[in-house]
């Protein structure tokens, strides 16, 4: 029962730094915190009309995929998207439909591309969270924005950050599970590959050669296959909405799956965990779960 809950519970306002680390970082719970962003200008302005004047026709990344699945293993392979550059414009013509496309596209760039890419909009947000700067004693390390269609979904992962997750514009939909779940959550090793656009327009799965293998979840949390996977059946998930103006606080080493409602607006920011106790009782979990399959 260590960090299960039944429902993510809400606060009606951002915490003092001491009590957010007290109650919230140091047990590794999360939190959905309203009030927190409602003065960020981005909240009424961020309007697809106001993207398209302040960035215009500027070259960014977009993940483009076949099925909404960028990061996740299909075809025994842990596929990954085709990274294309193209025009800001177009590609909010596809995600307004005034363009129709049979692919899924996806700014999803996770390597800071909020002040990388899109340092235009940093004006309208901010660059970090102060009481969560306060309470960790540090900057986050990437500040990320997202924006996609609906298909666009993320398989079910976790990762070594402190995440607070920000909805501009619609909703997003989270699945949890706790790290000690991780018994019950199957991990493979995949040969990495990437989605590359053939001559015709169909997609095709390219291996990247001499890479190694990557550790990724098969299993689909929504649907999951438990002939295959009969340990799932005693996980438990707890899945909760991000509406537009509110935070998710999303400790580190939680697994994650998420959709989103079409054209969904996002910013979250990744704070770097500290590697103390909490983390060595997860890679112990994790060393354990693995030598008992080996059995």
């Amino acid at each position: 029962e260590l960090g299960w809950t039944e429902s993510i519970p809400y606060l009606d306002r951002p915490p003092s730094p001491l009590d957010f680390y007290r109650e919230w970082v140091s047990p590794n719970k999360p939190c959905i915190i309203q009030n927190a962003i409602s003065h960020w200008p981005a909240l009424k302005k961020w309007t697809s009309a106001y993207l398209r004047e302040v960035v215009g026709a500027k070259v960014v990344s977009v993940a483009v995929t076949p099925n909404g699945y960028a990061d996740a293993v299909f075809q025994d392979r842990f596929v990954m998207p085709e990274e294309r550059q193209m025009p800001f414009v177009d590609f909010l013509d596809i995600v307004e439909k005034k363009v129709i496309s049979p692919n899924v596209f996806y700014v999803q760039k996770q390597c800071s591309n909020l002040t990388e890419e899109f340092p235009e909009l940093v004006c309208d947000v901010q660059p970090d969270i102060p009481w969560m700067s306060e309470a960790l004693g540090k900057k986050p390390d990437a500040v990320n924005f997202w924006l996609g269609e609906s298909a666009a979904v993320t398989s079910l992962h976790k990762d070594h950050y402190e995440n607070l997750y920000c909805v501009i514009s619609g909703e997003k939909r989270f699945l949890l599970h706790p790290p000690t779940d991780r018994p019950f959550i199957p991990y493979e090793l995949y040969q990495p590959a990437t989605y590359q656009v053939s001559e015709d327009g169909s997609f095709e799965i390219v291996d990247e050669k001499n890479a190694d293998k990557v550790p990724w979840i098969p299993l689909d949390p929504l649907n999951p296959n438990l002939e295959q996977y009969p340990e799932y059946a005693q996980a438990k998930p707890v899945q909760c909405t991000v509406k537009a103006g509110e935070m998710l606080y999303l400790p580190s080493l939680w697994f994650h799956h998420v959709q989103q409602s079409h054209g969904c607006i996002a910013v979250n920011y990744w704070y770097d965990m500290e590697y103390d106790l909490k983390y060595s009782y997860y890679q112990l979990l994790d060393c354990l779960t693995k030598m008992v399959k080996e059995l």
